[in-house]
């Protein structure tokens, strides 16, 4: 099965977002680990580090969260702002983007492999990379490529085949 559309990856007819998609990086997450960083390479994305020198609000953007209306294709004038880090790290993260409006996802399931000792996932958590397949394929945005590095992609896509096909 392939990403973009159902039954097809990617598609010259979707649309790209119009602002870049700002992924604000917590400065303790490992870039080994991280989901998006094959993502850096690719035009669209800008990459913020965190905490951040002096924080910026960016206007016209929507932040992906908890507890926010469901992201839509209404949405897609809109930036896409996304923080990267531990759901522990995410949270302290929150209060620094708490006027970037938030939206969630519907619910996908994760094919990340998590193992913390320490801390509970929230239920329906998915990894960031994840995160960005759902809100783009939500906002009617091309998925091509996105998840070619993500060694977890073809059980994400089967895990989820039944909501690609919709």
């Amino acid at each position: 099965m392939q990403e973009g559309l159902p039954g097809g990856e990617g598609s010259e007819s979707l649309k790209l977002p119009s602002l870049p998609t700002i992924i604000v990086v917590h400065h303790k997450e490992r870039r080994s680990k991280c989901t998006v960083e094959p993502l850096r390479q690719r035009d669209g994305f800008e990459f913020w580090n965190y905490p951040l020198a002096s924080p910026r609000i960016p206007s016209n953007y929507v932040r992906l969260g908890l507890g926010g209306p469901l992201l839509s294709p209404h949405d897609c004038t809109q930036g896409l702002l996304v923080l990267d880090g531990t759901w522990r790290w995410a949270e302290k993260m929150e209060s620094d983007f708490a006027e970037v409006p938030i939206r969630s996802l519907p619910t996908w399931r994760t094919a990340y492999p998590r193992n913390s000792k320490l801390f509970e996932d929230p239920d329906q958590g998915l990894a960031t990379i994840e995160a960005i397949f759902v809100a783009y394929r939500q906002l009617g945005y091309s998925t091509q490529g996105l998840l070619d590095q993500y060694y977890w992609k073809q059980e994400f896509l089967r895990l989820n085949a039944t909501l690609l096909e919709q």
